[in-house]
């Protein structure tokens, strides 16, 4: 456990003593919080729209669903942005060991390769937990000049989260594969566009096919945390993409050791 600590506090002060972090933090928040704004700003109009047509027509103004209409389009938009900011944080996990050479001395460490891997997940995960915080400020804006139901915010937050952790998970192990962080960070991008790519081909084939398709998707599996409906073979899924993720990096490692390399 002191192993494990140790490698977490060394990768969470790692991204916060370089620029790292605050730059993908600002900007992760800095685009979640115009699309918000945008979002937002065409519900209020759409409002404004229906309420002046339900007067001129004496009629009750319409129930337009806050979450529908803006909170679920800010978190699929989330769930993108994370998808090409998570690999900016987890490229250098491990390209940048093998690049400066110290790979060597944690291989002969007495830290073991799964306290490693989990010490760089966790590391990762914080501060992605702290990106997603920062954007629950939008939130609180919509709650207090809005009346959208809490707990389907928070059930979404939560997919969006492991999401985040399933793109994690693959890019440390994308990152054990070269020394090179740009190539560890497109491979990842390349990878996740994959799983989404096959729900979005999953309505173009035939109903058994686009089932098992759909089965894969990444996206496919977050569309229910965005209605606010929590379902557990939902979460077991994305942890499983995730243990599958930190498993191939785990035999990377070895199998580096072994190579020597």
């Amino acid at each position: 456990m002191k192993n494990f600590q140790a490698v977490f506090s060394r990768e969470l002060k790692s991204y916060f003593s370089s620029p790292v972090a605050y730059v993908v933090i600002g900007l992760f928040l800095l685009l979640a919080g115009l699309f918000f704004y945008l979002i937002l700003s065409n519900f209020v109009q759409l409002s404004m729209r229906a309420d002046m047509q339900a007067q001129y027509q004496r009629m009750a103004p319409p129930n337009l669903n806050v979450n529908v209409m803006a909170i679920r389009p800010i978190l699929h938009n989330m769930s993108l942005f994370a998808l090409f900011f998570l690999p900016l944080i987890t490229m250098r996990l491990f390209s940048d060991e093998k690049k400066t050479g110290t790979i060597e001395l944690l291989m002969t460490s007495p830290v073991t390769n799964t306290e490693t891997i989990l010490g760089k997940f966790a590391a990762a995960a914080v501060l992605f937990l702290i990106m997603l915080a920062g954007t629950f400020v939008y939130i609180i804006f919509t709650i207090a000049y809005g009346n959208p139901e809490i707990a389907p915010i928070f059930v979404g937050y939560l997919g969006v989260f492991l999401l985040g952790l399933s793109y994690i998970s693959f890019g440390i192990f994308f990152s054990t594969l070269t020394d090179n962080q740009i190539i560890a960070a497109m491979s990842t991008v390349v990878f996740i566009l994959f799983f989404w790519a096959i729900g979005w081909v999953s309505g173009m084939v035939s109903p058994q096919l686009g089932q098992t398709l759909s089965n894969f998707s990444l996206i496919e599996h977050f569309e229910d945390f965005a209605k606010g409906v929590l379902d557990t073979g939902h979460v077991v899924f994305y942890l499983s993409f995730i243990f599958m993720g930190i498993f191939l990096s785990y035999v990377s490692i070895e199998s580096s050791k072994w190579r020597g390399r």
